[in-house]
């Protein structure tokens, strides 16, 4: 099973692509979804078509995505809010199973505390992992975090859909 975590941006997006097989996790791919017009409309759009592109080629069984959490800049919340609704609509149309997770849930279940810095999320994505320390932004490690997340989500979801058939 392929899982796809994405840390949408208003100028640039992470994503991570991990495979799980059991209780074993791999990194397939990561990186940042191409954004490069300065203009915010054309932004989305290539946002958009960036999306589409990986999602078609790597084909992910789920995408899960970070949910836009409180901000106190209103003008960098409103740009996040239209990234995630153009990924949002994108994996939808292409008729793929969303999972949303928090900040504070994403680094409770990677680091163990809620309120987890950035190198320490980092750091523990690359030891679940069992991977040598990349240098990737944060945005990135963050998106392998949310895929891990997700992953683990899905093995208990499924274990509860097991129990009760």
């Amino acid at each position: 099973m392929k899982i796809l975590g994405i840390d949408p941006g208003s100028t640039r997006a992470g994503y991570g692509l991990i495979e799980k097989h059991g209780r074993d996790l791999k990194l397939i791919k990561s990186g940042l979804l191409k954004i490069s017009s300065q203009d915010k409309n054309v932004r989305l759009l290539e946002l958009s078509k960036s999306f589409a592109s990986l999602l078609k080629k790597q084909k992910p069984d789920f995408v899960a995505i970070e949910k836009l959490f409180f901000m106190k800049n209103l003008k960098t919340a409103l740009e996040v809010a239209q990234s995630r609704g153009v990924l949002l609509l994108i994996a939808t149309s292409l008729k793929i199973p969303i999972i949303e997770l928090s900040p504070s849930e994403v680094k409770l279940n990677i680091a163990g505390y809620g309120s987890a810095n950035k190198k320490l999320v980092a750091d523990m994505v690359f030891k679940i992992l069992k991977i040598k320390k990349l240098h990737v932004l944060d945005d990135v490690s963050d998106a392998i975090a949310i895929a891990i997340v997700a992953a683990n989500q899905i093995r208990w979801l499924s274990t509860i859909d097991k129990k009760n058939k």
